[in-house]
């Protein structure tokens, strides 16, 4: 069976935040009509890997639930994710 075909509500759906919901649809129902198809383009392209992020984050918090060590080596990066989101809120 194949995947189920990306729509309106499917994209509103995986992000699983009405704010990002509320984006989405104030994007494409502002785009003009040449520009409809790229714009539900680049939000499907970010609600699938929306989804694809929940599915390894799951899959990781098995590996910790068995307090298993997790596969792959991993970077902490959480100082430089702060910086970079503390940076952007401040230019909002």
């Amino acid at each position: 069976m194949g995947e189920t075909p990306w729509t309106i509500e499917r994209i509103c759906e995986a992000f699983g935040s009405p704010d990002l919901a509320q984006r989405f649809l104030a994007e494409i129902n502002k785009a003009p009509a040449r520009e409809i198809l790229d714009v539900f383009a680049k939000w499907e392209r970010l609600a699938a890997n929306t989804l694809a992020a929940v599915d390894r984050a799951r899959k990781l918090a098995e590996y910790d639930e068995r307090g298993e060590e997790l596969p792959g080596e991993w970077i902490d990066a959480t100082h430089r994710i702060l910086d970079e989101t503390g940076a952007a809120r401040g230019a909002a």
